[in-house]
């Protein structure tokens, strides 16, 4: 299938473009290079763009014939949405809309949203499900709620569309070739990551007086390739014309800060220090999944742990600590 991955140089995008890619789909990449590389795509075709300039996505979407989408490309910082929504507001839910509007103009009637657990907020009862009331805390998960809203609106144009709200990604290729960019990131292994190779002095712990068993907040860590996994079998269910869904990607269990950083002593074998810190604006005490749905309308399960998720985290940091170097997006023109 001819396929368009919007941000499909970043962590997530592009674990799942070769994924794809291995089973065989003619990929093209479209990424304007503000937190992806254009290393890790490797053979796909890269074209360097913004997914907000419709006329650029529209003949794309003509030129190369494309039949579905897989839409990742935005803003994703919780901390950095508090501190400017409008950016957010702008990329998130503008750029979609703009993507919205050229799959009409093009014809194209599938697509695959990268949606966030963020859109939940603090849920009363755990695990949430995909019925748990959309009360996101944030700038960021507000942009995932809009959008998944204004999806349903154009049925009317022919477009299905999965809504895949995922839960905290982690981990990196097994064998170590491709992972999150330390420079970038503000998640919590990366950043474990970081202090176990002495590039940070400590790992701060937001918040210590949690209802949780240790303090610390709770949250469904799920493997980047379980994700991949999870997109690919999206597309899968909208090409053997499966309905629209929304559905919940994590493991359905969860770890704390404390336990995250206990797994990473363990299997980097350094000590990495922790400082106990006050909590943050926006941070829920605890999150995990429900993922029945995705399990009965994709046929997808999470194959890997926390430990395998900190391992192949380490093999990728501990052999790249800059990550794949800086992006030569002002070299790039406009596609290669």
């Amino acid at each position: 299938m001819r396929l368009l991955v919007t941000g499909g140089a970043g962590y997530i995008g592009s674990h799942t473009v070769a994924l794809l890619a291995e089973h065989g789909h003619d990929v093209t990449v479209l990424d304007n290079l503000e937190r992806g590389h254009p290393a890790v795509v490797g053979a796909v075709p890269l074209v360097v763009g913004d997914v907000a300039d419709e006329p650029l996505v529209r003949d794309l979407l003509v030129d190369r014939r494309i039949e579905a989408v897989i839409h990742f490309a935005a803003r994703k910082s919780v901390a950095d949405s508090l501190t400017d929504p409008g950016a957010y507001f702008g990329v998130n839910v503008g750029g979609t809309i703009a993507l919205l509007r050229a799959l009409r103009a093009a014809g194209v009637a599938r697509l695959v949203f990268s949606s966030s657990c963020a859109v939940y907020g603090s849920p009363d009862r755990l695990p949430v499900t995909e019925q748990s009331p959309l009360r996101p805390e944030n700038p960021y998960g507000e942009t995932k709620v809009l959008v998944e809203r204004m999806l349903p609106w154009f049925a009317g144009t022919g477009l299905r569309a999965v809504s895949l709200r995922y839960f905290n990604a982690a981990g990196a290729a097994v064998d170590g070739s491709n992972g999150e960019d330390l420079r970038d990131a503000a998640n919590l292994v990366p950043v474990v990551m970081q202090a176990a190779l002495g590039l940070r002095e400590a790992v701060s712990v937001f918040g210590t007086d949690y209802p949780t068993p240790d303090g610390t907040a709770i949250r469904d860590y799920v493997h980047v390739l379980d994700l991949a996994d999870a997109h690919v079998r999206a597309l899968d269910h909208l090409t053997d014309d499966g309905p629209s869904a929304t559905l919940n990607i994590g493991t359905g269990s969860g770890a704390s800060v404390r336990e995250v950083i206990d797994a990473a002593r363990r299997v980097t074998g350094r000590p990495i220090p922790s400082r106990d810190v006050a909590r943050r604006r926006g941070d829920p005490p605890a999150m995990w999944a429900d993922n029945r749905l995705a399990r009965e309308v994709l046929g997808w399960t999470p194959r890997f742990g926390l430990d395998e998720m900190i391992e192949s985290a380490w093999r990728w940091h501990a052999g790249h600590p800059d990550g794949h170097g800086p992006s030569p997006a002002h070299l790039l023109g406009a596609a290669t």
